[in-house]
């Protein structure tokens, strides 16, 4: 089991809690859920929930009437989850994960 924390900036915000708040119920249900798998399965964890982007980014995929990806990585046995954003087109823009490798920069 892995534990998981979410981003937080220098100055204390939490951009991923600010973005799950704002979904509907059902959906910020099915990311719990997701989110409750990562920490069970940890590295294990792959399709349909979990792929990965790069060398040390993956990508929890929620599916739904909302399509939600949040891009995260492993550090020693932990999960940081790094950016969420709304699924709209079929690649992860790179705009999504240049944010994401900014943030992961920030962490070490």
């Amino acid at each position: 089991m892995v534990k998981v924390f979410l981003y937080e900036t220098r100055r204390g915000e939490k951009p991923i809690e600010s973005f799950i708040s704002k979904l509907n119920t059902e959906t910020i249900a099915k990311v719990a859920h997701t989110i409750d798998l990562l920490e069970k399965h940890g590295y294990k964890l792959g399709l349909p929930h979990s792929k990965g982007l790069t060398k040390n980014l993956y990508e929890l995929r929620v599916r739904g009437k909302e399509e939600v990806r949040i891009i995260y990585t492993f550090k020693s046995n932990s999960v940081y989850l790094l950016h969420a954003f709304k699924k709209k087109s079929r690649k992860t823009p790179k705009k999504e994960i240049s944010t994401a490798i900014n943030r992961l920069i920030e962490l070490n």
